[in-house]
Parts: C-alpha cells; structure tokens; sequence
C-alpha cells in the first residue's frame, strides 16, 4: 500500500492535474508508437497488486476496501474476483494457477486457488508477528522471495509496532517447509522481481530510495548485493530486455544497466504497481491510486 505520508500525498494530489500534460518519454522506443494512457476504470480506494494469470488477465487488489478485482483482458472488463481478501497488496500467480498474496489484515502470506478459496501460509517467522508482507516476486524455479516493510495500520491490534528486529527480505522454499531471511541491511524494502532465468533479483529499497540487484543462489541466498538505481519503488515489473519498471512517480523505466531510457507520467498521486498484461504480454498494466490504466507496449512482459 502506499508508503508515503499523507503531507506528500497531498502535495502531489495538487500537482496532479499537471500530469495530464505531460508527454511520455521514450528514448529507446518500448512504448507502441501512437500509444496513449488509457484509464480503464477508477473510483477505488487505492489499487495495488496486479498479478498476471497464464491467459494475460489482471487480478488486482483494492486494500482499504479489502477486495481482489480483476480485469478481463479480452472484454477489458473489470469485476470483483474475491472480498474480504485479507487487506491483500502484493500478488503474484505461480505457473500451476495459485494466486499467492501478501495479506497485510494479520501480517500473513496467503495462497489462493481459481476459485478464490484461501489458505495461510505464513504467520509468523520465528514465533513472532511479521511487519506487514508487502510485495512479492515467484522464482520460476520454485520458491517465493517476499519484502516485509513496516507500514503501521489502523486496523492492527498488536501490542506493539514490531516484533521483528528489522525490515527484512524473506525467502520461502516450495515446499514451504523453509522460512529465512535474505536481506537484512535494508531501511524500508518494498518492490520486488526476479529476472525469468533466477539469477537475479532486484529489490526497491523505498526508505533509502535506491534498488539493488542480487545474484540468487540455487538454495535460495542472496549474494553480490550490488546498487542498481538511485531510485525506490513500490512495486515493480520486468520485460523481455531486461528492462525494469519503477513505480512512484508514474513509471519510470531502467535498461539493465541502470541507465533511465523512459518516463510514462501518470495522472494520480501515487503510481503503486505495474505488470505486462493480456495474451501477448504487451498492455502494460498499471494501479494508481483510485483507478488502473492501461498501456500498448513495444516490448513484453516474461514469465
């Protein structure tokens, strides 16, 4: 959910309308030529999580308002998939069909099958109560690395704020059988995704603003943390040029160098997530505060 306090919120819901005016920037043509920002449909709360099934359509979470929707790639339709859904934010869809979220309510990570019935997965690590599981990538080759970033609720009841030691990275084998963390020299981890071979995962560190690119080991570790971009995210994709889309401030877009090659501006206060949606992996689909948009892409989105 969106992590910046409410004066900054303000501010950049008055400058917002300026947004409206802005030109996307491309520098290396990934953007479908002619293509402009369609806004598929607003009056949420706050939309975040968009997760691509196997047939290209969007299953994305309205959080405040505890619901999971999701967009018809064919129709461009959007219906409520599942309520009270956990106060759901992060998503992500493993290659068998399940719908994994990171459902902030209780500080658990969720599993859900096609017909929206849930089971937990995770409660706790150590026998304490996680921060908040946040945002979430799956490794192709199994397991699942998830952010757990401090975010306090309203709707907590907990003794205190934390009872972890910090805002850490996890990493759950696919057996769920193996819980550990991966990342612990973070201020505010937050955005996250893998490259589609495993071997590298890239991870926002909002709180510092900047995002870093690990080498994965085969047993799931983290090694050779390098710095990637001066530049925090909330959520976050990747497409088949190793390209990585930031979020925030509409969706600003990395080469694998870490160069910046665009901007796509986007009118709301806070741009929270992005995925590469429908059949062909070329609608880039994005969540921004109280609506979710749409986008025709040169380039594509990877399993």
């Amino acid at each position: 959910m969106n992590p910046i306090k409410s004066n900054v919120l303000m501010a950049a819901l008055l400058c917002s309308t300026s947004l409206f005016a802005q030109e996307i920037e491309d520098k290396k043509g990934i953007v479908a030529k002619n293509a402009e920002l369609v806004k598929v449909q607003d009056g949420f709360s706050f939309t975040e999580g968009p997760a691509v099934n196997r047939f290209g359509d969007v299953y994305f979470t309205d959080q405040p308002n505890n619901r999971i929707h999701k967009w018809n790639a064919i129709s461009n339709e959007v219906s409520v998939w599942r309520e009270d859904a956990g106060r759901s934010n992060g998503m992500y869809f493993k290659l068998d069909g399940t719908l994994v979220a990171a459902a902030d309510n209780k500080n658990e990570l969720w599993a859900f099958d096609t017909d929206g019935n849930h089971e937990v997965w995770i409660t706790a690590f150590k026998g304490k109560k996680l921060n908040g599981p946040n945002d979430l990538w799956v490794r192709p080759r199994g397991g699942l690395y998830f952010t757990d970033p401090l975010y306090p609720r309203p709707y907590w009841e907990r003794s205190k704020e934390s009872e972890q030691d910090g805002q850490n990275v996890y990493y759950l084998s696919d057996d769920k059988t193996q819980l550990f963390t991966v990342a612990e020299d973070l201020v505010q981890p937050n955005g996250i995704v893998g490259t589609p071979d495993s071997k590298y995962l890239y991870v926002s560190d909002i709180g510092a603003k900047k995002t870093y690119k690990y080498e994965i080991r085969e047993d799931g570790y983290l090694i050779n943390k390098e710095l990637f971009c001066e530049m925090g995210s909330d959520g976050m994709t990747i497409d088949d040029r190793g390209n990585l889309y930031l979020t925030g401030d509409g969706v600003t877009v990395f080469d694998k160098k870490g160069n910046q090659i665009a901007h796509i501006p986007v009118p709301a206060g806070w741009t929270a997530n992005v995925v590469f949606a429908a059949l062909d992996r070329k609608t880039l689909f994005i969540t921004a505060s109280d609506a979710v948009y749409t986008l025709q892409m040169k380039t594509r989105g990877v399993w």
